[in-house]
């Protein structure tokens, strides 16, 4: 029996050992198994064992202690491995989420769809809200697992089973945090505070109702946002751009902008729309309707013969649109295949002249991005897709897209010399961190254009241009775009070297862009002679993020309906498709099918032959088969899986990709070979003489 003294002395020795152990702030990362980690500020990730696990959930701020590792029965720890006690709950990173309803004998449970938590949650019976199994549904923490490792949820709202038409996009916004749809409740706010406002009688705005503008859009847009008009001049054209302006009716709503800032855009799922705006405002008072006056914001450009913007004017206004013409019309106006236009043909004319000119000169001087065949998907009663159309894009919405990029610029360029903060769209090109990276690249491909500067605009455009040219033999263009930045927004003018242009940002779509909304409210300002800050820079950034939102749950969405269009095919007895290799990574590469545009991973790793991946070349080579981008293959669909995300999966078919043959040296004592014979392999060692020189 130890006596007083040996007792102290342990609980010094204890005490001792205590203090050494660091305590400090994580937040908790899972795994898809039961153990996980606590991340520090300082980057380092400590393992939470099983049971400690067990006390939190991923996204937890937690105070833990970190301490050796005690050697289990099986002595599998490493010596000097610390784990992480977790002593106390700061915040819990679960709040709201989705999932599927699942029951296991009288307990009905929801498995989160979360990443790095593969734990259920019961629901008690009063906080079901009357859902069964199968059913999807949106979800609150009801109780944390920090006391003694048993958490509990309860359920907000029912979204729908694997059956209900559209529950793909409805899961996937509720998923992805997206706010909800305007309703009459929460959109009569501002429907009562644009009540109060009428702009047509504002005399300081500039009447524009004379000059005959008219929308091209889609048939069936109904928050039309811009409006053209275009007149021959003595120097060249006169191109007026007229774009809807909803602050003409909301600027006094101060809370506006950064509830925008939330939602980001309107976003536009397949067979389904969450509008930035609620519709009573965007389609009701703001869009530019045939023969409706409108208060509108327009820039008024003179245009040279040449395709130059010699001088440009912003006008706060009231326009009054003549018509309301469809792309296809039009279209087919330009292409000179209908003159059913015929009492518009005037403005058109000059629309398309002026067309032509600016796309010649941005052809020439600017960069203009490369064309993508697209695809139309059809669906079904049932919310699925029926069938998919492949299409050229119009040259009717060429010419909309230039008139709005000359805009555009516009508008950057008036902030810029206003000296307001933008805000900006700035695109770097070259990535900082990756220009030698792209110089050594341009050196093993294209020699000549090694020392050009690639961080100027008229670098980066002669060394874009050149790339995208088709008898370099290989897709040079599409082989730079890992090298290449992201655009961002930015409260400092900077060129967009994607355009090739000194100042880029977008004013043309502030019915469904807050980017768009807040330019509105910046040049609007200083029209009037206020030189403030008239949005919230401080949003910027979460317009970004709410856009990524966006695209995260339109893709999550597009990967479900795709896979069940795929598995309804291979039901059918099609599931053999041919395709191209539109991304490679050094695991395998991703297909787009060309019959349908439909996308889906072909994963290398678990093939018997190991592959090498070349990011110069971007491929993937193996004893036998060699794969790049742009490359036609023939695959077949294997599944789609749910723990996948629904990521069609694809196999290859056997034979593709396979080398060809490698030439045998003739025999000494074989026979001469024919002059016919001797003039083939000269030409065979001529082309392969040339694809090494371009890099192919």
């Amino acid at each position: 029996m130890l006596d007083r003294n040996a007792m102290a002395q342990l609980k010094d020795l204890r005490d001792e050992l205590e203090a050494q152990n660091e305590r400090v702030d994580a937040t908790v990362k899972g795994t898809q198994h039961r153990y996980g980690f606590a991340v520090t500020a300082d980057g380092r990730e400590i393992f939470i064992p099983p049971d400690e696990m067990l006390k939190v959930l991923p996204g937890d701020t937690v105070a833990i202690c970190i301490r050796p590792a005690t050697q289990g029965k099986d002595k599998k720890e490493k010596p000097g491995r610390t784990v992480a006690e977790i002593e106390r709950l700061i915040e819990s990173g679960l709040d709201q989420f989705v999932g599927h309803i699942v029951q296991k004998g009288k307990a009905t449970f929801v498995v989160p769809d979360l990443a790095g938590l593969s734990r259920w949650l019961f629901i008690p019976p009063h906080a079901r809200n009357g859902v069964a199994p199968g059913d999807l549904v949106s979800c609150a923490l009801l109780r944390h697992p920090i006391k003694d490792g048993k958490p509990s949820a309860k359920v907000l709202a029912r979204l729908g089973d694997d059956n209900t038409p559209g529950i793909e996009n409805r899961y996937c916004a509720a998923r992805a945090g997206l706010p909800d749809v305007w309703n009459e409740k929460s959109a009569q706010p501002l429907i009562d505070a644009a009540a109060q406002q009428n702009p047509l009688e504002d005399t300081s705005r500039v009447d524009l109702t004379d000059l005959p503008f008219v929308s091209i859009d889609a048939a069936r847009t109904m928050d039309i946002d811009d409006a053209l008009h275009a007149e021959v001049t003595s120097k060249g054209w006169q191109l007026s751009v007229a774009v809807a302006d909803p602050t003409a009716y909301l600027s006094g709503v101060e809370s506006l902008p950064a509830s925008l800032a939330e939602r980001g855009t309107s976003v536009y799922f397949h067979g389904d729309v969450i509008p930035m705006l609620p519709e009573a405002i965007t389609q009701g008072l703001c869009a530019l309707a045939e023969d409706t006056p409108r208060p509108a914001l327009v820039c008024q450009m003179q245009i040279t013969e040449a395709g130059q913007i010699e001088r440009f004017e912003f006008h706060r206004a009231i326009v009054r649109s003549r018509a309301k013409l469809a792309y296809a019309a039009v279209d087919r106006y330009v292409t000179g295949n209908s003159d059913d236009l015929i009492a518009h043909a005037n403005p058109l004319e000059a629309l398309v002249q002026v067309y032509r000119t600016l796309r010649e000169h941005r052809e020439q001087h600017e960069l203009v991005m490369e064309e993508r065949r697209e695809y139309r998907w059809m669906l079904g009663d049932d919310k699925q897709i029926a069938e998919i159309d492949s299409y050229e894009k119009l040259a009717s919405q060429h010419l909309v897209e230039e008139c709005m990029i000359a805009a555009n610029k516009c508008a950057a360029q008036y902030l810029r010399d206003a000296g307001a903060p933008g805000p900006f769209v700035v695109h770097r090109g070259f990535r900082a961190d990756r220009l030698e990276e792209a110089k050594t690249f341009l050196e093993k491909h294209r020699a000549e254009l090694k020392d050009v500067a690639l961080d100027t605009i008229e670098g980066y455009r002669a060394v874009l241009a050149d790339l995208g040219h088709d008898e370099h033999g290989a897709p040079l263009r599409e082989m730079v775009n890992r090298l290449l930045s992201r655009a961002v927004l930015s409260v400092q003018p900077g060129p967009h070297m994607g355009l090739a242009t000194e100042a880029y940002t977008n004013f043309t779509s502030p019915l469904r862009k807050a980017l768009d909304f807040y330019v509105h409210l910046q040049i609007s300002a200083r029209l009037t002679g206020n030189s403030d800050i008239s949005y919230p820079i401080d949003q910027l950034p979460e317009i970004t993020r709410a856009i990524g939102r966006s695209r995260e749950a339109v893709s999550a969405a597009d990967r479900r309906l795709t896979s069940r269009y795929l598995n309804k095919l291979k039901a059918e007895g099609r599931s053999r498709f041919s395709g191209k290799v539109n991304h490679i990574t050094s695991s395998g590469f991703t297909v787009k099918l060309d019959d349908n545009g439909l996308e889906g991973l072909v994963d290398l790793r678990p093939e018997e032959e190991k592959f090498s991946f070349d990011k110069w070349t971007m491929s993937l080579t193996s004893t036998t088969r060699r794969f790049e981008l742009l490359q036609t293959v023939e695959v077949e669909f294997i599944d789609a899986p749910a723990d996948g995300d629904y990521l069609a999966l694809f196999a290859l078919v056997e034979g593709c990709g396979l080398k060809p043959p490698k030439e045998t040296k003739l025999d000494e004592d074989s026979a001469a070979p024919s002059a016919e014979t001797e003039a083939s392999t000269d030409a065979n060692a001529q082309t392969e003489t040339d694809s090494a020189l371009s890099g192919a």
